[in-house]
C-alpha cells in the first residue's frame, strides 16, 4: 500500500491519504486498459466497424467534461461542485454507444478524476466516490436509441451518481452531520443533492434549447454513423 499510497496525519481534516507516483501510474494504466477493452470487446453488432470511432469520440468527450469539470459555478467546502455541464459529456457516450460503452468511459473517467483531484480517506470511500460514482453516469446507455434518450439517460445517470455520494456522505462523512444539527442520511442527502440537483437542472434547460439539441443530433450522427 505504501508504493502507491501515503497517509497524510492533519488534526484539522483528519487522516487522509495521497497518491505516490506509483499510485498514479497505476490508476493511468487501469484507467487507459479500461476503455481499450470496453472499445474492442464491447458494443455488440457496432464493434468491428465503430470501435476507433468510438475510442476516439469517447476519449474526445472525456477530455471535454474533465475540463468543464474544471470550470466550476460554485464549489461546496467540502467537496462537491456545479460545474459546466462536465456529466452530460460522460453521459453523452452512453447515449451514443449504449449501456457498455458508457459504463466503461464512465469508469475510466472516474480514474480519471481521481488522479486529477483525488481525496481518500479509505480504499472504500475511494471506489465509491470516483469509480462508483462517476461510472454510474455510464448508465445512460440504457435509453441509447430510445425517444427523448439523452435526456431520461442524463437523468438517469445522474441518479446514479447521486445514489453513490449520498452512501459515501451517509457512510464516511456523517460525522459532520451533527455540527448542523441533522441526521448523517438527511445531511448526506441535502448536501449532495444540492450541487448534483442544481447541475442537472441547469444542464436540462441547456440541452432543450432548439440549436443545442439540434447540435446534439448531429454530433451523434457523426459518433455512429458507419
Amino acid at each position: 500500500m505504501s508504493f502507491f499510497m501515503k497517509e497524510i496525519i492533519d488534526e484539522e481534516w483528519g487522516n487522509y491519504f495521497e497518491l505516490t507516483t506509483g499510485g498514479y501510474a497505476l490508476l493511468i494504466v487501469i484507467m487507459l486498459a479500461i476503455l481499450l477493452a470496453g472499445c474492442f470487446f464491447g458494443g455488440g453488432k457496432l464493434k468491428n466497424k465503430l470501435s476507433t470511432k468510438q475510442l476516439v469520440f469517447s476519449a474526445a468527450a472525456m477530455a471535454l467534461a474533465m475540463v468543464c469539470s474544471m470550470l466550476k459555478l460554485f464549489e461546496l467546502p467540502m467537496g462537491g461542485s456545479v460545474t459546466l455541464c462536465s456529466m452530460l459529456f460522460i453521459c453523452l457516450i452512453g447515449y451514443w454507444y449504449g449501456l457498455y460503452g458508457g459504463l466503461t468511459a464512465a469508469i475510466a473517467y472516474g480514474f480519471l478524476q481521481l488522479i486529477v483531484d483525488p481525496y481518500i480517506i479509505s480504499i472504500p470511500q475511494m471506489l465509491t466516490d470516483y469509480i462508483f460514482a462517476f461510472g454510474a453516469l455510464g448508465l445512460s446507455g440504457v435509453f441509447a436509441g430510445k425517444k427523448r434518450g439523452l435526456m431520461w439517460g442524463y437523468l438517469l445517470g445522474c441518479f446514479g451518481r447521486f445514489v453513490f455520494t449520498f452512501l459515501s456522505g451517509m457512510i464516511f462523512f456523517g460525522s459532520y452531520a451533527s455540527d448542523y444539527g441533522m441526521s448523517a442520511p438527511v445531511y448526506s442527502f441535502l448536501y449532495n443533492g444540492a450541487y448534483i440537483g442544481a447541475e442537472v437542472l441547469i444542464t436540462l434547460v441547456i440541452i432543450m434549447l432548439p440549436p443545442v439539441a439540434k447540435g446534439l443530433q448531429m454530433l451523434k450522427n457523426m459518433a455512429t454513423e458507419a
